[in-house]
């Protein structure tokens, strides 16, 4: 009997643009699926550097390298949305695949054509309205407080600034962006969901996110989230509806706010990998990283349930330190029972630089807490 189905080919031809230490976990399970993995990255001593099949120098932004670099390819993803979106769209004309699609990148690269996208497709969101410099802001001093979000180029923390009232407003941006309500949240949460071409979804847990007060950058993730039954499923559902409305296929990360009256709210998206799944490499039956490739090639999602509740806390270069980067502390926190270390390769440190992460895993959450504070103290990244 002849199999109608599409067979899976390892032989295909697979891009990522960007090859930051999300593309480098990319590439660990991609080794598992056989796949050579072509990686472009302005750096040339990126994370995938080393690890990928085939790497390339050059500018993710500029439209003749993008186009030229993909033309080989059959299936082009990201792990970083500031790419050129135009060079996508010629290459997706061309006949090769694009996932997430040119389309959804460009929507989701400008916070302003996002929260348009919620407010148009009713999805849960805080209330908002769009300025195009520090003295549209100065106009809307009734709306504080506020949130000031570039509209474009904001990442890892950058771009966002609280105008608490008139006082801040010397701290808004004179760049087109929006001011959105200040939401007094009681927790912050992130729901990642899969989509493949067939429109099959799968969502993992909720986990919930602690993040550095003056950074902005996630310090800790607790998977589950402590958060009521009744939360969890408004919130899965809430990013089922996101990725169906966009019609994407791939991963995104869909991070909500969780007020004190119970209401589920969309705070931002990411169409790729996230900070907020990398516990499930250790703590899921399929991990973020291995759900993106099932997603984006088309093949059956995998089972996203916990095996064991998990911590997950971000390493950060020390404020004060500059330089080639010295890991303290590593023997203490590697004889810490459950704890996976993953450092993303590196060579240099700054203050507050992505330098890695620890997964914790255990089976009772008090003590997982106590161990995430434990690694949180001990591991230090110096030069």
């Amino acid at each position: 009997m002849t199999n109608q189905k599409e067979q899976f080919n390892q032989n295909i031809q697979l891009g990522v643009l960007g090859g930051g230490q999300l593309g480098r976990m990319l590439i660990q399970s991609a080794i598992n699926f056989n796949l050579d993995i072509h990686i472009l990255d302005p750096d040339a001593e990126a994370p995938c550097k080393d690890i990928a099949t085939h790497f390339s120098q050059g500018s993710l932004t500029d439209y003749d390298t993008v186009y030229r670099w993909g033309q080989k390819l059959d299936l082009i993803t990201i792990e970083i949305e500031n790419v050129n979106v135009e060079a996508l769209k010629a290459l997706q004309k061309e006949g090769k695949k694009v996932y997430p699609q040119p389309e959804v990148i460009e929507l989701i690269q400008d916070k302003r054509s996002q929260k348009q996208f919620y407010q148009g497709n009713n999805i849960p969101t805080s209330p908002f309205v769009l300025v195009e410099n520090k003295a549209d802001v100065q106009k809307h001093l009734d709306f504080l407080p506020a949130m000031n979000k570039l509209g474009r180029e904001g990442y890892d923390g950058r771009g966002v600034q609280k105008i608490a009232s008139a006082v801040d407003i010397d701290k808004a941006f004179d760049k087109p962006g929006l001011l959105e309500k200040f939401v007094d949240f009681e927790k912050e949460i992130s729901v990642i969901v899969a989509r493949n071409a067939q429109g099959e979804t799968k969502s993992f847990p909720v986990v919930e996110l602690v993040f550095h007060p003056v950074q902005n950058l996630v310090e800790y993730l607790f998977a589950p989230a402590s958060i009521s039954e009744a939360i969890a499923r408004k919130a899965e559902s809430i990013a089922q509806a996101v990725i169906e409305k966009l019609d994407m296929v791939g991963l995104l990360a869909v991070e909500m706010f969780v007020t004190k009256e119970g209401e589920v709210l969309v705070n931002e998206v990411a169409p790729r990998t996230h900070n907020s799944g990398h516990q499930t490499i250790e703590a899921n039956i399929t991990s973020q990283f291995e759900q993106h490739l099932r997603a984006i090639l088309n093949l059956p999602l995998g089972a996203t349930d916990a095996k064991i509740p998990s911590a997950m806390v971000n390493l950060l270069g020390e404020d004060g330190y500059t330089g080639i980067a010295r890991y303290q502390g590593m023997d203490e926190v590697l004889a810490i029972s459950g704890v996976a270390v993953h450092l993303y390769g590196k060579k240099l440190t700054k203050p507050f630089r992505k330098m890695g992460h620890i997964t914790i895993v255990d089976t009772e959450q008090e003590r997982l807490k106590e161990k995430a504070k434990q690694v949180k103290e001990l591991l230090k990244v110096i030069a």
